[in-house]
């Protein structure tokens, strides 16, 4: 029986590690959506109620229309406020995945430059051109690497300020919806008054 070497022993360990980090990411992220839908359905029912009861209350066809004029705003500023937490769960959840992704590819980058020093240790003399370019291709690929993980990084980032910018001007413009929705109905009960 052969003892397993250390160095393959703390590469397996290394990736168990990254996949345990992945999985509890995962769970992690669909905890959270749970606990949010929990939370929306429940402040849901309960508007739901709340403005029922409102419009059973109505004394008229005004404060009926008021409740009904209220609807808009609060349910489009709810439904921006949710896909935004759940775009924050989704990012967060692949930004540990990438973390877990950038951990695994610097431990195989590592592995590679180790065993490529032992090949070095026991390569036949003559063989050193093709030592060095085999160093010199595992530099560009590690650069390569890094500057295609930089690019993700920015282009989530702009993703990221793309979705608040976007959120904020639906805000806005659900707010106005609304305000036009209250001013037409004062509007069209104000002229049979007048009459």
């Amino acid at each position: 029986m052969s003892a397993i070497p250390q160095p393959l022993f703390s590469a397996q360990k290394a990736a168990l590690d990254n996949i345990l980090a992945a999985q509890s990411a995962f769970f992690g992220g669909f905890e959270k959506l749970t606990d949010l839908n929990l939370r929306v359905l429940k402040a849901t029912l309960d508007e739901v109620g709340q403005k029922s009861q409102e419009l059973v209350d109505a004394r008229d066809a005004q404060d009926a229309v008021n409740v009904i004029s209220t609807l808009p705003q609060p349910s489009a500023e709810k439904a921006l406020a949710y896909s935004k937490q759940v775009y924050d769960i989704v990012s967060g959840v692949q930004g540990e995945l990438v973390r877990v992704a950038e951990q695994q590819v610097a431990l195989g980058q590592q592995q590679l430059s180790e065993a490529l020093d032992q090949l070095a240790s026991r390569a036949p003399a003559g063989s050193e051109s093709a030592i060095a370019l085999m160093r010199s291709s595992l530099a560009t690929a590690n650069s390569t690497f890094d500057t295609v993980g930089k690019a993700t990084r920015q282009a989530a980032e702009t993703a990221q300020a793309n979705v608040v910018a976007a959120t904020d001007a639906s805000v806005e413009m659900a707010n106005k919806a609304a305000e036009a929705v209250k001013a037409n109905a004062n509007r069209g009960n104000r002229r049979p008054a007048e009459g």
